[in-house]
């Protein structure tokens, strides 16, 4: 009896052929229209436009650009190796669609400007789930990580109101422009914390003063900025993100002023309402009030305004009807 070598089977969904015979693809065309009416299949509504209108932009694409099967393996190796980067601590997919503009696009669309609210920001891949819970007050820098900061402000509503109890999630890198996750003996989160509003929606806390920096470079995602000949530097910044019941979840960043890559940061995440001047107080006596060794300290001081889950949609709603397609008609 012989020995059945080991294999990887692959195994059959459960899914036929479709009711429709496809005609063979006699043309590039009936390659593209068979791709879409398949697409079509999909049940759920939603999910069928995305992935109608993904085929046809992927294929027009490939037409329009005549791309080469060389071209297409090459891009085929380069997704390969994004995905292979990632790791628990690092995504370099994020990356991918940070340095694309995509990451901007999606956050402009999906939280647009209401009234008087605070402009969001790109979320970025150095976001961890393990920042520890830092009291009023204190610090979510480790000393020796840069020179003082102190972080103060209240959330508010568009209307004035404060938000007491919303959960403030911070981070930012060291004096050397590296977040936590980049170190290879991480063995705690630091430059990064957890922290709740008080009745009042006051915030407070300490942190060092952010430096820019460049982005993962090792990766494919820096091959391929270095073949566009494009910088791959951050402005300084420092990244908060809010949630509070009722109201949307707001992920936006401050960008001290001056920094020379504050009008081409590498993954499009400036606005210019985010820009940010940061005041130096010199006193001893103020330093050690706020809980620094000495001084002197920076300080930045800013409300946060929230827009609750209603307001938001209602103005995403307008921005939806103005760019979705509307009946698009479908081999």
């Amino acid at each position: 009896m012989s020995i059945q070598p080991e294999v990887i089977k692959a195994i059959s969904n459960q899914f036929g052929p479709p009711s429709d015979p496809l005609p063979l693809p006699a043309t590039a065309e009936i390659i593209t229209e068979n791709a879409i009416k398949l697409a079509g299949q999909t049940p759920n509504a939603r999910q069928k436009f995305i992935f109608q209108n993904l085929t046809r932009h992927l294929h027009e694409f490939v037409k329009e650009t005549d791309i080469t099967t060389d071209e297409w393996m090459s891009a085929i190796e380069f997704l390969t190796a994004t995905g292979q980067k990632c790791t628990d601590l690092r995504q370099e997919f994020i990356l991918l669609s940070d340095v694309f503009g995509i990451s901007a696009l999606v956050d402009a669309l999906n939280n647009p400007l209401v009234g008087n609210a605070t402009e969001s920001s790109v979320l970025g891949p150095f976001l961890t789930a393990d920042a520890a819970e830092i009291p009023h007050g204190e610090s979510i820098a480790s000393e020796g990580k840069g020179d003082y900061l102190l972080v103060k402000g209240r959330v508010l509503n568009v209307h004035g109101d404060p938000v007491p109890n919303a959960t403030i999630e911070t981070w930012e890198t060291d004096e050397n422009g590296f977040y936590d996750t980049q170190y290879v003996n991480r063995t705690a989160p630091d430059c990064r914390g957890r922290l709740k509003t008080n009745a009042e929606g006051r915030y407070q806390y300490r942190a060092v003063v952010p430096v820019s920096y460049p982005i993962p470079g090792d990766g494919p995602v820096g091959e391929l900025l270095e073949i566009m000949h494009r910088h791959n530097n951050r402005p300084a910044h420092l990244h908060m993100m809010i949630e509070a019941k009722g109201y949307h979840k707001l992920v936006t960043a401050f960008y001290p002023e001056g920094d020379p890559f504050i009008t081409s940061d590498s993954v499009f995440g400036v606005k210019e309402s985010l820009v940010v001047k940061l005041t130096t107080i010199e006193s001893d006596e103020e330093a050690k009030k706020y809980g620094f060794k000495k001084g002197p300290f920076k300080l930045l001081e800013r409300d946060l305004i929230l827009t609750t889950v209603e307001e938001t949609e209602k103005a995403r709603r307008k921005i939806s009807e103005k760019n979705t397609l509307k009946d698009t008609k479908f081999v």
